[in-house]
């Protein structure tokens, strides 16, 4: 280990005795950009004394940075890349991971033009062939540049909304917005088509096709991120495939093939009402029925309790089902849950929360609890029996519903 190198892990190791620095939500820190550090740097083989060296240089210029100490954080980047060029060729390329995590900072501080300016040279540091993972974290350092681009993009996409197509100055605008949706789309397309989790690349990405009429081209993106088994299960791809489905009117057939895969991972899902719409309106018995499982699904979750909307429509769908001649659908659902949902959602101490909180909602649970446990439920007695001036008409309604539709033995 070089004296220099040595020193400065000394000199940070002093500094942790006299100062504990906690690392809050108050900054940005990158520990997934270390771990290149002092392996991917070197090919996968880790040598000690210089990822120790690297190590330490980044946390000094991480602590700077979050105190706002500019002047040091400018020194120790320049050590860095001191560090950097004293090294043999493997360990040369390096550089580009503490140039990008300096950029997302800058980015994060509304510093665009800086993190444009450190993501360029970042991009263009060459040193001996790249590995694998190098070609991807210069495809990432490409594609924040796209971001950036898009971000230019996007503005002057509003200032064009507001000029006349006759004016010059809308012609002007035009073309510069077709450049930069040019370098944009340049930047972007490599990372893209690499496996991972991507987003906010691709959701700007596809923007710019729909904007300038490639809607094949934005539907091929889209369906790609979301079906290709190498990427990973990500649910944010299958609803950006689904909205976009949907601005184009996709066949209903469609937009359930895609929601269907979205239930499979998100359950609970705010698109899973829209979903058991969609079923509702098929002419596939198998359709009706899963729509009757998506809606006992969403309810399955305690982020969705209070959802007036999901239980307006299973009180509403489960008349209809056993009107139907579907008992054993019902059945099926219930079975698996009648051990919990009970306690879970149709609790005296849930009846009078909910009345105290939302009527409305206590009226909804109520017709779904004494369908599915009968006039004795706790739940649909509490409620049953408010007297309530403007509710009362709808309880009276409930009643009724309860008395004719319930699955239980009204003897039990």
């Amino acid at each position: 280990m070089s004296d220099f190198s040595e020193e400065l892990i000394r000199s940070k190791t002093e500094d942790d005795q006299e100062e504990s620095c906690v690392f809050s939500g108050t900054g940005m820190s990158f520990p997934w950009l270390q771990k290149y550090i002092g392996t991917v740097a070197t090919g996968g083989k880790k040598e000690k004394d210089f990822a120790q060296t690297t190590n330490a240089c980044l946390s000094f210029i991480q602590e700077a940075l979050l105190k706002h100490r500019w002047q040091k954080a400018a020194e120790f980047m320049h050590s860095y890349f001191q560090i950097l060029e004293d090294s043999d060729s493997h360990k040369r390329q390096a550089a580009p991971e503490i140039s990008l995590q300096h950029a997302l900072y800058l980015l994060h501080h509304g510093m665009l033009e800086d993190a444009n300016r450190n993501l360029s040279h970042a991009e263009t540091w060459r040193y001996g062939e790249k590995s694998s993972s190098q070609e991807v974290l210069i495809n990432l350092i490409q594609a924040y540049k796209g971001l950036l681009q898009y971000y230019t993009w996007s503005k002057k996409k509003m200032e064009l909304s507001t000029l006349d197509e006759d004016d010059y100055a809308y012609n002007t605008a035009s073309q510069n917005m077709l450049n930069h949706s040019w370098k944009t789309s340049v930047n972007l397309c490599a990372l893209i088509q690499t496996p991972g989790v991507w987003d906010p690349f691709v959701k700007s990405y596809v923007e710019m096709l729909e904007f300038y009429g490639d809607q094949d081209g934005a539907r091929e993106v889209l369906t790609n991120y979301a079906y290709d088994e190498k990427f990973p299960s990500n649910p944010n791809a299958h609803i950006y495939l689904y909205n976009f489905l949907k601005r184009e009117k996709a066949p209903r057939e469609k937009l359930i093939s895609v929601l269907k895969i979205l239930y499979q991972i998100v359950p609970s899902h705010k698109l899973m009402l829209e979903f058991h719409r969609l079923l509702r309106k098929s002419e596939k018995e198998d359709h009706h029925k899963l729509g009757l499982e998506v809606l006992f699904g969403v309810l399955d979750f305690a982020g969705c309790t209070k959802n007036i909307t999901a239980w307006k429509y299973l009180g509403k769908y489960l008349r209809q089902t056993l009107v139907g001649n579907h008992l054993a659908w019902v059945q099926e659902e219930w079975n698996s849950r009648k051990n919990w949902w009970p306690s879970f959602h149709f609790s005296s101490f849930w009846a009078k929360s909910d009345w105290k909180e939302d009527k409305a909602l206590a009226c909804e649970k109520a017709l779904v609890a004494g369908i599915l446990l009968g006039k004795g439920c706790r739940y649909f007695r509490f409620i049953s029996k408010q007297d309530d001036q403007v509710l009362r008409k709808k309880i009276k309604r409930i009643k009724k519903s309860v008395k004719k539709h319930s699955i239980v033995n009204p003897g039990l």
